[in-house]
């Protein structure tokens, strides 16, 4: 039975703001999934947690991360037999990884012998530094020097047209703070930090960034959604299908149980069209995974 029934819309939203909430996992298509294994293993210090061969279906799955499912935000990578390149678009911005030392990382990357686009430094007078390197399937990586935290692969960077009403949109349908907000005129752009509780040097963050000017956006076939948890996926359908009448956006898959494996999600588009998976957190990792 659903569990939104008596759900109304004057509490939906409240709701979302208790609701159990955590990043899960980002999905991804790559090209050359031993190398791109090899290049968050050896430069980046992730583990592989699982891999898995579907041959009937004609792709293998891996998923890499700083530490267990259960209590880390991973990346699943889905090698399709055969499809050896992806086109990114400019939809998608970067992953964020945080490391105490941010040298000796660049230097792995550099060493693997893949891209670096951006040296470590600081910008202007700011005091963190900061590099950009890109995996083998050209995959943008923004990586930070901070202190330890618990959840190293730190970002998201999503592009939008609107920032403030893609701000409004991860605040009422996600339940997510504003932890930044940044303009800079100067190089045409502004961004926000979206999350969950108060400390964006301590746990994961969507980074949504609108660049002046900028009209359009190509989505690409690389990234393909970012999964998140919930304590009811039916309130949380219900949530999203209120704000996206009043933001945009769309349900593409109704709250319910998957026919092969049971476990209740939901699937939405933002306003900028970036697909959202909301999973049980009974449900997660298990076979969903």
């Amino acid at each position: 039975m659903a569990a939104a029934e008596n759900v109304t819309q004057d509490n939906v939203l409240d709701w979302v703001k208790t609701d159990n909430r955590r990043f899960l996992k980002a999905m991804i298509r790559v090209g050359d999934l031993n190398r791109t294994i090899q290049f968050y293993t050896e430069c980046f210090g992730m583990k592989v947690l699982s891999k898995k061969d579907f041959p009937e279906e004609k792709y293998t799955k891996a998923i890499v991360g700083f530490g267990p499912q259960e209590s880390h935000f991973v990346l699943e990578l889905i090698y399709i037999h055969g499809v050896e390149k992806y086109e990114l678009g400019t939809a998608f911005g970067h992953f964020g990884i945080a490391t105490q030392d941010i040298y000796a990382m660049v230097e792995k990357v550099r060493a693997f012998g893949a891209v670096i686009t951006r040296e470590p430094g600081t910008m202007g007078g700011g005091s963190t530094v900061y590099a950009f390197v890109e995996d083998p399937n050209g995959y943008s990586f923004e990586i930070l020097q901070r202190p330890p935290t618990p959840e190293p692969l730190c970002q998201i960077m999503l592009s939008v047209l609107d920032l403030d009403r893609a701000i409004s949109f991860y605040e009422k349908a996600m339940g997510m703070n504003l932890l930044q907000k940044y303009d800079s005129p100067e190089a045409q752009f502004a961004i926000a930090m979206v999350g969950y509780g108060s400390d964006q040097t301590q746990t994961t963050v969507i980074e949504l960034k609108y660049n002046y000017n900028v009209t359009e956006y190509t989505e690409g076939n690389g990234y393909i959604l970012a999964a998140f948890g919930t304590n009811d996926v039916y309130k949380s359908a219900a949530a999203v299908k209120l704000v996206t009448g009043e933001l945009g956006g769309m349900i593409v898959s109704p709250p319910g149980p998957a026919p092969k494996t049971g476990t209740k999600t939901t699937v939405f588009l933002d306003r900028d069209g970036f697909k959202t998976v909301l999973v049980d957190n009974e449900d997660y990792p298990g076979s969903e995974s």
